[in-house]
């Protein structure tokens, strides 16, 4: 008797365990459901906004456009440039005071995490592969993407090539579009860049499909894309932060949208249509700096550089990254202050800092600027735009190094760059009518030409005026008063 109670003592909190367990269970099984069946709702309604946001973009795309005269973009600087450039009078080098030695410091690079590419998550679809600049990034694409524009170009068919891809599977490509941005660290051009790279991948190259299917994308993303067409051709349309030169444009409520390509050439687009609308919910506008490590593949390349300065020769090796310059290369022109302000990938700038900066241990301030400028001035031979490139074409300090004829706004911006990086000394840009040219802020008391800005006194430094030392003016741009450029 007492044993059977003892079994029903100890069998029945077994029985109420399970019976509370079971019930909880069912709780939480019926809590997930209702969470997935909200889950699912939710994407239900998301994807029911997307198709009416499409369908009412499509519907807008059938009847608003209208004939427009493109606007053939403005020159930086329209006076020409000198064919040769002078040279200094041979003058003795400036007796100096005992002063202290100028402190030169190599920057340390800045820890960064080395772009690279993220392995495909996914090998469904179609694969692409694309040559980023001598990187080879895969997506992997919905291959109803292709599509064929019909041949009549209209308003007709540019908005059922937009419908026809809205109900595409996108989003996965747009994920691996993103997941790729943030690894190789991509700023907006070189986004747009790879965007434009894929399209043509996906449309066999086909210049019309390509154009329209990075608008796609482009605003897919984000961005404040447009398109414009005349019988024969798509014309792919971006707003830009920085004012580009010498490409065609629109302006639509104050704002410019240029036509831009992306392997480095221009247009002249003559009348098209566009449209004034934007994309439901796109926001961004293309920001033209570059960054440090945009581009970049390691793969370098070398050049032998060397310069006479107080009698001695100098030998200079300079690395640079091909892909990057390719990458340069692409850019549209933009204002000198970005070009000044630019960053330089490590590659090519750690090595070139400290060879300069052990050659001008134990100098003065004034000597360690001349030093600079002789390398800048004679180790790089000079050429205008228009001989070497056919066109104006401002160069990034990159693509100073890799080419082999450079001008004066080239020197001035690859000179500003090395005296701040090596001198810590502050510089300004100086830009003549048809010339532009440098100055900077010493410490010490230096004399010759200058200029004030800001309360401070710059003396005159030009990278282009051979042999000239601190504070010699080119004798042609004495008459003039420069044009600061401040970064």
């Amino acid at each position: 008797m007492k044993t059977n109670i003892v079994v029903v003592a100890c069998v029945f909190p077994g029985l109420m365990m399970f019976s509370v367990s079971g019930i909880a269970s069912s709780e939480f099984q019926q809590w997930m459901q209702q969470q997935s069946m909200g889950v699912e709702a939710q994407k239900k309604e998301f994807q029911e906004y997307k198709d009416k946001r499409d369908k009412e973009f499509t519907d807008f795309l059938k009847k608003n456009w209208k004939a427009v005269d493109i606007v053939k973009g403005e020159v930086a600087d329209e006076v020409p440039k000198p064919d040769v450039m002078p040279v200094a009078p041979r003058t003795p080098e400036p007796v100096e005071p005992v002063v202290k030695p100028v402190v030169v410091t190599v920057p340390e690079p800045e820890p960064i995490k080395k772009p690279e590419t993220v392995p495909v998550a996914t090998t469904q679809g179609k694969r692409a592969n694309v040559d980023f600049f001598g990187r080879q990034v895969v997506f992997y694409y919905d291959a109803s993407l292709r599509k064929k524009l019909n041949p009549i170009i209209n308003n007709e068919a540019v908005s059922d090539y937009w419908s026809a891809l809205s109900r595409v599977e996108y989003e996965g490509l747009l994920n691996q579009l993103n997941e790729q941005k943030r690894a190789l660290q991509l700023n907006d051009w070189a986004y747009a860049s790879l965007i434009h790279k894929l399209a043509e991948a996906i449309d066999n190259h086909r210049r019309n499909e390509s154009a329209l299917l990075s608008w796609f994308l482009l605003a897919k993303s984000g961005y404040k894309a447009r398109v414009a067409f005349n019988s024969s051709d798509i014309y792919l349309l971006v707003p830009s932060k920085q004012e580009m030169f010498d490409i065609s444009y629109f302006t639509f409520s104050g704002k410019r949208y240029y036509a831009v390509e992306f392997d480095g050439s221009r247009q002249q687009l003559g009348r098209v249509y566009t449209y004034d609308g934007e994309y439901p919910d796109v926001t961004k506008d293309f920001d033209m700096h570059v960054t440090p490590v945009v581009a970049s593949n390691d793969k370098d390349d070398r050049r032998h550089l060397s310069f006479v300065f107080e009698g001695k020769k100098y030998n200079i090796d300079v690395t640079y990254d091909r892909g990057r310059v390719k990458f340069l290369s692409t850019y549209p022109q933009l204002s000198l202050d970005l070009y000044f302000g630019s960053g330089v990938y490590k590659v090519t700038a750690t090595p070139l800092q400290k060879q300069l900066a052990a050659q001008m241990r134990g100098m003065s301030e004034q000597q360690a600027v001349n030093f600079l400028l002789r390398f800048v001035q004679t180790s790089l031979k000079y050429e205008t735009d228009e001989r070497q490139f056919g066109e104006e074409n401002y160069l990034f300090p990159e693509e100073t190094l890799f080419y082999p004829y450079s001008d004066c706004e080239d020197r001035a911006v690859l000179f500003a760059w090395l005296v701040q990086s090596l001198l810590n000394l502050q510089v300004i840009g100086l830009d003549y009518p048809g010339h532009v040219a440098a100055a900077v802020h010493f410490s010490d008391d230096v004399g010759g030409d200058s200029v004030v800005y800001q309360g401070k006194r710059y003396v005159v430094t030009d990278p282009t005026y051979t042999n000239a030392n601190a504070g010699m003016t080119m004798p042609e741009f004495k008459q003039f008063k420069p044009t600061v450029i401040n970064y």
